[in-house]
């Protein structure tokens, strides 16, 4: 169980910064490295940007821990961004 949680993690991870790129790409925007220390909104994406993410997000892992009240803060940096859906991703394999 303890790799299916792993698995889910570094799906989660890949998922997040790969859809960052395609958003940034989709909308003419440059993005800076990726951080676990960045905030969200120094990414290069404005908050149309990450509200695309956050909608893709929720189609492609079927969750949206943001809207289903799962989330006890709104993540601010990149890590925490990528842990609220590692969590709700190690949630929904259980």
């Amino acid at each position: 169980m303890a790799a299916n949680a792993e698995a889910a993690n570094v799906s989660a991870r890949s998922t997040i910064v790969s859809l960052l790129h395609q958003v940034a790409a989709e909308h003419g925007r440059t993005l800076v490295p990726l951080t676990d220390e960045l905030k969200l909104f120094e990414s290069g994406l404005d908050s149309l940007g990450v509200a695309i993410v956050v909608m893709r997000l929720a189609e492609l892992l079927g969750s949206d821990p943001l809207a289903d009240g799962s989330a006890v803060r709104y993540p601010i940096t990149l890590g925490d961004f990528v842990r609220l859906y590692e969590s709700s991703s190690a949630s929904a394999s259980r």
